[in-house]
């Protein structure tokens, strides 16, 4: 039962004509309560969970391992039905407790610089198997965040992602404020139309370049769906003081850190209400992309504080665990002779 909506509950219930009250109360258990059986539900009668044991799981299961960083970063891997793994990443700092899920088995969007590409597409996560990257961690309470960052494309799962988060959001579920939970995309548009307009959650766009010919060569989805339309379909959107906007941007060495870029970079996007999130790359095995230094990253922050335009850059946390994305299930397949390693 857990990834379903109250109506999806009311409609279970109804079929053993159960009372009306009882579906509410059982979403509140689940996702709320932390029941991991039936009998936990106090105030619902024992003959109630009798039928829901008998017909029924919580849907509720553990990670298989988790690795723990220096800097107290967690990657917890999570085993699916077709023998490959998922990762979920929690990341505690002094005012936040951020955690990264997954949305899909591997991804088949081929991004040049994501170890999860590597894995190819093994399918959707259901709305159960995402909550149950929250539900089940020990961190659970402590969570302040939550980012839709992990393995996979949101929007190339748009309705278990959506179903995911209103059981986030709402009062029968886990009650988190949308400003809380924020979800990235590469720029799926009619997965993130639909988003823009059934959730109020926060959004976050993979940019990386500017320029549509150097971006298809790191994200072959510029092709379907260009940079430039992305931006002109979110500006058909309000984005005010309760949902922010922001992309993403990895720097990387030579390739995509010159003031041209930060000239392109503020033409395409003016007049948005929005932020840069610039990050340091994470070499990963067979790719010609470089590490660009620190200070070019400040350096890259400055030149575009200057053109207006809010910029932040992201700390890199568990380098020491492989919390990159892709990186350690992909180790964990390799050991596992599942998948071969790169040559």
């Amino acid at each position: 039962m857990l990834g379903m909506t109250l109506d999806e509950i009311r409609a279970e219930t109804d079929t053993y004509n159960l009372p009306p009250f009882n579906a509410r109360e059982i979403a509140l258990w689940i996702n709320r309560r932390g029941a991991n059986s039936f009998d936990e539900m106090t105030n619902i009668s024992k003959k109630t969970r009798s039928i829901l044991s008998e017909n029924y799981d919580i849907g509720k299961f553990p990670p298989a391992k988790v690795t723990v960083s220096s800097d107290g970063t967690k990657k917890y891997l999570y085993p699916t039905t077709n023998a490959r793994y998922i990762e979920t990443a929690y990341i505690p700092e002094k005012k936040r407790h951020t955690l990264c899920v997954s949305s899909q088995v591997g991804c088949k969007l081929g991004c040049l610089f994501c170890m999860t590409a590597r894995q190819g597409y093994q399918g959707n996560l259901s709305s159960g198997e995402i909550i149950n990257q929250i539900v089940s961690l020990p961190e659970r309470e402590k969570i302040t965040n939550i980012v839709f960052m992990g393995m996979g494309e949101p929007f190339d799962n748009t309705d278990e992602v959506l179903k995911a988060l209103e059981i986030l959001t709402a009062d029968y579920g886990l009650a988190i404020s949308p400003r809380k939970i924020t979800v990235s995309t590469v720029g799926l548009i009619p997965g993130m139309k639909k988003f823009l307009e059934q959730s109020k959650c926060q959004l976050a766009i993979s940019l990386h370049s500017p320029f549509d010919h150097e971006r298809s060569t790191l994200m072959p989805v510029e092709n379907v769906y260009p940079i430039k339309k992305v931006i002109e379909v979110i500006r058909q959107y309000p984005f005010e003081k309760q949902r922010r906007l922001s992309f993403e941007y990895i720097l990387f060495e030579g390739l995509n850190d010159s003031a041209a870029h930060v000239k392109e970079l503020a033409r395409l996007l003016n007049g948005l209400r929005c932020r840069i999130n610039l990050m340091k790359y994470h070499t990963i095995p067979g790719t010609p992309l470089k590490e660009t230094r620190d200070s070019a990253v400040q350096k890259f922050r400055e030149k575009l504080d200057n053109k207006g335009i809010t910029t932040t850059i992201r700390a890199s946390r568990g380098e020491d665990i492989l919390a990159a994305c892709g990186l350690l299930s992909t180790k964990s397949l390799i050991e596992e002779n599942t998948i071969q390693p790169d040559k």
